[in-house]
């Protein structure tokens, strides 16, 4: 099973749209996975219309129709691994033990808010953020994540980077 990992849109305001790359990656994906800050309800119809199976939470920065039309935490199970999808965990310092603490029956939890890649394992919760296809702060690039289950295990996690300015 194939994932793509994003989150921290923001579109309209970052960028007009997703970068070619993401929208291939979109096609080619079994789940795709936005962990909120999408800003605009387009995209999520966009990603409805296109995408094999979505799932998204908001993010602090979507107003009351994102709100209305995705939960805070999304839960599901694919092939076997438990997933949660939240926009914020707090703080990095201390981040894997809160999450592990807060998450306890969840094998991967996927996260955003900080534009900031992140892959750590922790007591046996893989915790990850994509960073932002759009907005990159202060990180090099624009970023994504892809990866796969098989098994039962999530295994070949990618950061993808996509250099210069988001479209």
């Amino acid at each position: 099973m194939r994932l793509l990992l994003m989150a921290d849109t923001h579109l309209p305001e970052r960028a007009r749209d997703l970068p070619a790359p993401l929208w291939a990656a979109v096609d080619e994906a079994d789940v795709v996975i936005h962990a909120g800050d999408w800003v605009s309800a387009d995209l999520l119809d966009a990603l409805e219309a296109r995408a094999a199976r979505l799932i998204g939470v908001y993010g602090n920065n979507d107003g009351p129709e994102l709100r209305a039309r995705l939960p805070e935490v999304a839960r599901a199970e694919l092939d076997g691994v438990r997933l949660a999808v939240v926009h914020e965990t707090g703080a990095a310092t201390g981040r894997e033990r809160r999450c592990a603490k807060a998450y306890p029956d969840t094998d991967v939890l996927v996260f955003g808010h900080s534009h900031i890649p992140w892959d750590t394992t922790a007591s046996g919760l893989h915790l990850l953020n994509p960073g932002s296809p759009t907005d990159r702060r202060r990180q090099p690039t624009h970023t994504w994540m892809t990866a796969e289950i098989t098994g039962g295990r999530l295994d070949e996690v990618v950061l993808h980077h996509l250099e210069g300015t988001a479209p």
